[in-house]
């Protein structure tokens, strides 16, 4: 019996079956919607007899109105003037999403496309520092609509750029969806082919009301060869095929080192683990992106080495992958 059968049949005991809207394990949370007043002793008792069965999962009950009684409203969010969005997502922190994000973009727009780049990392906003516009604000003509930035060719913005570097976001996940929101579809992004979405890592909240709210032309996964990070890549992978968002790839960050001196290369992280995941869980291999001291360094200077060193070994990495990507959204 699955973790949804079992769910509903304890919901059984507390609700009629027509009050049951959905039951949906996304990740390593259960979510259920209910079609009934809130009645959190009920909905205690639910959480109660689940955790007895199953203690690590974590479980959302939202109470919802009939939709025949209330107004409908967008199933995604509208982000004008975009044709493709794709999601670049990681199960977890330190494997490099955002350099890759960052490179990735300019790589696509190095294909004579218009692209624009999202920071969603709300709680770690780095694309701003990656640009060269950390510590700028952005501009509104009118008060009421942001004009993206503007540099290394591509459009972007982020968080980041309405706060300090050293201020921490102490948002619940609503909070936080609400400032994303606001702050994606009310920029002027104009004509856009692409938008890369740097999302946050992880597979919690944040992720799945954007994986749902947004229109995703498909994911792409980040992770480095070790086992503790495809753990959490797979998470990625099952919580985007959950949803519906097509993944179209896997990307090896960090996958080896060559040294300068002697031309030895070096399996740090291991060796094709991500490689051996995408053919486990049939999802395309994209490319390898070696560790090196260049792309470090100019990610943190706001040089991106896409862009500051554009027949490099690197740049072509990240190009290869990039040309992928767009026959994948053909």
């Amino acid at each position: 019996m699955s973790a949804e059968e079992i769910a509903k049949k304890i919901i059984l005991r507390h609700f009629q079956s027509e009050k049951i809207d959905s039951v949906k394990v996304l990740g390593e949370r259960l979510v259920i919607k209910l079609k009934a007043p809130e009645d959190n002793t009920k909905a205690d008792a639910i959480k109660a007899e689940l955790s007895a069965i199953n203690a690590a999962q974590k479980i959302n009950i939202v109470f919802v109105e009939d939709k025949k009684d209330k107004p409908t409203e967008p199933e995604h969010w509208i982000i004008k003037g975009v044709k493709h969005i794709i999601a670049v997502a990681s199960g977890k922190g330190g494997v490099g999403k955002s350099t890759t994000a960052v490179n990735l973009a300019l790589a696509l727009a190095n294909q004579n496309l218009k692209v624009a780049l999202f920071d969603a990392d709300i709680y770690g906003p780095s694309i701003p520092l990656m640009l060269g516009y950390e510590n700028i604000p952005p501009s509104s003509v009118d008060g009421e609509i942001f004009e993206p930035f503007a540099e290394c060719g591509i459009k972007s913005m982020s968080i980041g750029s309405l706060i300090s570097e050293d201020t921490p976001l102490i948002w619940r996940g609503p909070k936080a969806c609400g400032a994303i929101q606001q702050l994606l579809t009310q920029t002027d992004w104009g004509d856009i082919d692409v938008m890369v979405i740097d999302m946050p890592p992880g597979t919690g909240d944040i992720q799945i009301t954007l994986s749902q709210k947004i229109k995703f032309s498909g994911a792409v996964i980040v992770s480095t060869p070790q086992d503790v990070a495809l753990i959490d890549a797979v998470k990625g992978i099952n919580l985007f095929k959950t949803i519906g968002v097509p993944v179209l790839g896997i990307i090896e960050n960090m996958s080896y080192y060559i040294c300068e001196k002697c031309g030895h290369r070096a399996d740090i992280f291991g060796h094709a683990g991500a490689k051996k995941t995408a053919e486990k869980y049939r999802v395309d291999f994209l490319g390898e992106i070696p560790l090196h001291y260049d792309i470090r360094s100019n990610a943190d200077a706001g040089t991106p080495i896409v862009q500051s060193a554009p027949e490099s070994p690197y740049t072509k990495a990240y190009e290869q992958i990039a040309a992928k990507i767009t026959e994948k959204l053909k």
